[in-house]
């Protein structure tokens, strides 16, 4: 139920007491009440209408005793006694016409420009996705005083700035909001390539993303971007269970078995990049992301794959979203359209700028074209410096792996 409802009953005591803070505090003290009540009285038939008249009842109270003479505690106590009159034994329904926007608040906080992206994340799983603090810890394998430290620091930074329960004017809202999508690929790349513990893929993570792009792209529904990065995860979770072999160690794209691939989570993600399509405003970075992900899932093996479209929409997210992660996947897709011998001029350039000096990815990119073009002994230093700067586990097996069939 806390994982389901905690969002909107926060968000819906959030606009009732205009506290961020206090509206969570306010919802927790409710679960913990229905903890004690329904094993005795049973659960109500509208378990959120009744949390979240407990947690008005208790924001009334603490207004009463803190500040019986503030014009607010009297408006707020005058409407909750409207509402109990009109229906004193009956649960009050959350309003289906107040969720959205309370949910989409929640969503606009829990990403304020004014909070580090640690806080960030910690908030956005916290309020938007209802897990607790151990789970976020276990989450991102950091100790739980850690992400509750973050979460209160962060609660502090927002209380003290006095940051309004209200949602952002047009102009601030689009900067938000590509923030809050940024949050929500933060912690979908990291379960989808998991950067540290013994897992290649952290499903929990990428599920919890996936979960709240949904919620995000339902909420604006007439923006490109949150309905392409819905598609992204979508499309690139459906690969997730060829992936991984039964041991848990990596499966490259070429050694996959396809059929393994989820056809519902395709479906899915296709639908969202048409709709994103649809929205009039062009395919964002996102966007092209899916569309990528979305030519992957057409083909039938890696030699079937549409390589060119693959390379004109990298060079497309290179022109709008210029990073050297882009131009390192690019050159990974020319290899496959035209040839290693280009792809390693562009990975040799990106080298020269440094822009990726202490990643693995750029040596292990390079090896592998050093390896097609039969350049063994070259292909074996890159991977072994991959091998060297390599944070995962799992990745680094897969590495050790073609190291040794080289040098056999």
């Amino acid at each position: 139920m806390w994982r389901i409802e905690s969002a909107r009953i926060v968000g819906a005591l959030a606009r009732f007491t205009q506290d961020f803070t206090l509206a969570e505090d306010l919802a927790q003290e409710a679960f913990a009440q229905a903890l004690v009540t329904w094993p005795r009285d049973g659960v109500p038939q509208n378990p959120a209408g009744w949390l979240l008249t407990v947690g008005r009842r208790r924001a009334v109270d603490g207004f009463r005793r803190r500040a019986l003479r503030d014009d607010r505690y009297r408006t707020l106590a005058a409407e909750v006694a409207i509402e109990q009159r009109a229906n004193e034994d009956s649960d009050l329904a959350i309003d289906p016409d107040q969720v959205e926007d309370d949910l989409l608040r929640l969503v606009f906080i829990a990403c304020h420009p004014m909070l580090s992206p640690e806080a960030q994340v910690a908030l956005t799983l916290r309020t938007v996705g209802g897990l607790t603090s151990d789970e976020i810890a276990r989450a991102f394998l950091v100790p739980t005083a850690t992400v509750q430290a973050r979460i209160t620091r962060a609660k502090r930074t927002l209380a003290a700035a006095r940051v309004p329960f209200a949602l952002p004017d047009a102009h601030e809202r689009r900067d938000r909001l590509r923030q809050v999508l940024s949050v929500i690929y933060l912690l979908f790349t990291e379960g989808s390539t998991a950067t540290s513990g013994e897992a290649a893929i952290r499903f929990d993570l990428a599920a919890e993303a996936i979960r709240l792009a949904r919620i995000v792209a339902r909420l604006v529904p007439d923006e490109s971007e949150p309905l392409g990065l819905l598609a992204l995860t979508e499309l690139t979770a459906a690969r997730f269970g060829a992936r991984v072999s039964a041991q848990g160690a990596p499966i490259l794209l070429e050694d996959q078995d396809r059929r393994r691939w989820d056809t519902g989570a395709i479906r899915r993600g296709r639908a969202a990049l048409e709709q994103a399509g649809r929205t009039g405003r062009g395919l964002g970075p996102y966007g092209l992301q899916a569309a990528i992900a979305d030519c992957h899932a057409r083909a039938t093996s890696v030699a079937t794959t549409d390589w060119s479209t693959i390379v004109t929409l990298y060079e497309a997210l290179e022109r709008i979203a210029p990073s050297p992660i882009v131009t390192l996947n690019r050159a990974v897709a020319l290899s496959m359209a035209t040839g290693p011998a280009a792809a390693l001029e562009l990975v040799d350039a990106l080298a020269a700028e440094g822009r990726l000096r202490g990643s693995h990815l750029l040596p292990s990119v390079r090896g592998e074209l050093l390896r097609r073009l039969d350049r063994t002994p070259e292909a074996v230093a890159a991977f072994e410096e991959a091998y060297t700067l390599c944070p995962s586990p799992r990745e680094r097996e897969t590495l050790a792996a073609k190291i040794a069939l080289l040098a056999t």
